[in-house]
């Protein structure tokens, strides 16, 4: 099951994050950095708008249903944007349209995870499941900005796309359902929501976070080939290296949130030096530093690192009837905040250069530190 949802996760995540890696090619072909920004924010803005909605689902009727119809889906939307990629508002459309329907597999693979690991083994296995996002984008890196750049930018659709079909089968196959208690009667009665602002910070939190996260996936691989002169196969290894190095950092943070039993305690720390580094990010890019490149791939590493974090905590805190909608609601104000981040970032890199943009988003992580709240139980079996 851990296998599977951690599968799943990686199509949904090379889907919705793959076309940030379009980004050089459709700049070469005279789009502006910020048009293209949009580009890359289309599947994410689609996966805004449904998260919820995939996520009252996946309470109703089940994780191997959504998994298997999400995973369908985006292989059609990317297939699609493949046949229309020559209009800009159609390919921008089509994305649209998968990254709507790859938002199911978010709430429905956590789940599978947290259904059926116990308390003191589930930081750990969400952290490999959260790996799953940073291991999409590293294969999507490595394959995407290499065949757009020899092939075209609609020919760069197909890998995704086949990656999105194949795991859907997979789990069509062999998902399983974890066993849920009993529904309770008053079912409204237990809202986690109501009278305690628990989830509502974690929310916020992850909201911050994502800012610099999404910088570093976004623009990493224009600054490498754009300031640095790095050719897109070099550009595109060091991004997926990056990306390994942070599903690494996640299954570290989640083992640490099993060991000292605190979600939130190591969310905190993650997130202290998050802004940390994206500032000294923005230093050395703007001194000119060779170290620049090392800070930028460790950036990429703690940036991602409070994912698995926050998400079991919204899943545990909401409770089996509810954390469908809830991971939803913790998914799509993320996802709200990445899809300004592109066209944003884009249009101040023009302005001020990559340092500035870069080291301002470290100021971000370091609002969010104070505003995690503690755990309000010990972990335990």
């Amino acid at each position: 099951m851990l296998g599977l949802s951690t599968l799943g996760q990686s199509a949904s995540s090379a889907a919705v994050n793959g076309p940030a890696f379009l980004i050089p090619a459709l700049h070469d072909d005279g789009l502006s950095l910020a048009a293209a920004g949009w580009i890359a924010a289309a599947p994410i803005a689609g996966s805004m708008i449904t998260l919820i909605a995939w996520g009252a689902v996946v309470d109703a009727i089940g994780e191997r249903f959504v998994l298997v119809s999400s995973l369908a889906l985006t292989a059609v939307g990317l297939g699609a944007a493949v046949a229309v990629h020559q209009s800009t508002v159609l390919l921008g459309l089509m994305l649209f349209i998968a990254g709507a329907a790859a938002a199911g597999t978010s709430s429905a693979s956590g789940r599978v995870v947290v259904g059926w690991f116990p308390p003191r083994r589930r930081g750990t296995a969400m952290g490999i499941r959260q790996m799953a996002q940073p291991v999409g984008v590293g294969l999507a890196a490595v394959a995407v900005p290499v065949v757009a750049a020899s092939y075209g930018v609609g020919q760069a659709m197909v890998l995704p796309a086949a990656f999105a079909a194949v795991t859907a089968i997979a789990c069509a196959l062999w998902v399983l359902d974890p066993v849920r208690p009993p529904r309770p009667e008053d079912l409204a009665g237990e809202n986690p929501y109501r009278g305690n602002g628990y989830l509502n910070r974690i929310h916020a939190v992850s909201m911050l976070l994502v800012i610099p996260q999404f910088t570093v996936w976004s623009f990493m691989l224009v600054w490498l080939q754009v300031g640095r002169d790095w050719s897109p196969g070099a550009a595109g290894g060091l991004v997926a290296v990056a990306q390994l190095l942070g599903a690494v950092g996640r299954i570290a943070a989640g083992n640490l949130s099993d060991r000292v039993g605190s979600r939130t305690g190591p969310l905190q720390w993650v997130a202290v030096a998050a802004g940390v580094t994206m500032l000294s990010v923005g230093i050395s890019i703007r001194a000119d530093w060779a170290i620049a490149v090392p800070l930028i791939v460790f950036a990429s590493m703690i940036t991602v690192a409070d994912n698995g974090l926050a998400f079991t905590a919204v899943a545990e805190r909401a409770g089996p009837f509810w954390s469908g909608r809830a991971l939803g609601i913790q998914n799509t104000g993320q996802y709200l905040t990445a899809a300004a981040v592109p066209p944003l970032v884009g249009f101040l890199i023009p302005l001020w250069g990559y340092g500035v943009a870069f080291g301002l988003t470290g100021l971000f992580p370091l609002l969010a530190a104070p505003l995690v709240p503690r755990d309000e139980a010990e972990i335990s079996d």
